[in-house]
């Protein structure tokens, strides 16, 4: 006997979510607890598995349907059609129709239908947390004329991205026009303050992580470097690479090295280094303005 696992995440372009894949990871593990055999049905853009099209139906003895709202229409028309005399389960579904006048399943536990609700089986779920990553990038910089390499930079944090499992958060500096919906000061500091790493291309994206014990892997995006090799320098902070000397491999480190305690620590000690660098300054602003005050 072999099941074949089917949910939205069988059809293209239909809406698949993570909860569908937290609730299909569910149930293989409920098969593979039971020794029971089973292919899972995947459509694009997800890769693996079966096409439900085009398999044998008669190679599997049950067809299970996984999570999401299920309703008599098509496609759900020609799926069971195409299924038809093999036994049907559906799990954690919402059925769209009443059960007094449509149901397909041999064994139906629901999340919602005319006969009960009960919690989405999402809570069942067991994933490894990833890293939640702030990704903070440069606009273009006409100042720095050929110098300015903000596309290569951006796209170098872009591939570190796409080189491994994360949450990127895009945070958006800029306030004057922001594509985050952030508006003030604080809540971009907020949002940096809770993320595990940032990658930025801007100054401001480096220095807020830092302020916040946060560390960062920083891109100066200017060849040659510029400002922000400069601040790195004044604050101490290492993981810092030049937009025209770049190398993946050594970010993909640098990152790895980012997530761990230690890093966590050189950020609150560069933070500690700059406010005691910084200590002075508003005395030194009023004393200097005052002094203007009474030359004027």
């Amino acid at each position: 006997m072999k099941a074949l696992v089917v949910g939205w995440f069988s059809f293209e372009k239909m809406g698949a979510t993570a909860g569908d894949l937290l609730v299909r990871d569910s149930v293989c593990e409920w098969l593979r607890r039971t020794n029971y055999s089973y292919d899972v049905a995947l459509a694009k853009p997800f890769i693996g598995g079966v096409n439900w099209q085009s398999v044998d139906p008669a190679g599997y003895s049950h067809v299970i349907f996984v999570c999401g709202p299920f309703g008599n229409g098509w496609p759900i028309s020609d799926f069971l059609s195409r299924f038809a005399g093999r036994k049907l389960i559906g799990v954690n579904l919402t059925m769209l129709d009443s059960l007094e006048t449509w149901n397909p399943f041999e064994l139906l536990i629901e999340r919602d239908s005319s006969r009960t609700s009960r919690p989405d089986m999402a809570f069942l779920s067991r994933q490894c947390k990833v890293p939640v990553v702030g990704v903070v990038l440069i606009h273009p910089q006409p100042e720095y004329r050929d110098r300015d390499l903000h596309e290569s930079a951006n796209d170098a944090i872009h591939r570190l991205v796409a080189s491994r499992e994360m949450s990127p958060v895009r945070i958006d500096t800029r306030l004057d026009r922001n594509s985050t919906e952030l508006r003030t000061p604080a809540e971009v500091e907020s949002l940096i303050a809770r993320m595990d790493v940032v990658l930025t291309t801007r100054l401001h994206g480096m220095v807020l992580a830092l302020k916040n014990d946060v560390p960062a892997v920083v891109i100066d995006p200017v060849a040659g470097g510029a400002k922000i090799r400069k601040q790195a320098d004044a604050l101490g902070w290492s993981p810092v690479f030049i937009a025209d000397q770049l190398n993946d491999d050594e970010m993909q480190k640098a990152f790895e090295d980012c997530l761990s305690a230690e890093a966590r620590r050189k950020a609150c000690e560069c933070r500690q280094r700059a406010q005691r660098i910084l200590a002075p300054v508003a005395d030194q602003f009023i004393a200097g303005l005052a002094g203007e005050i009474v030359r004027a």
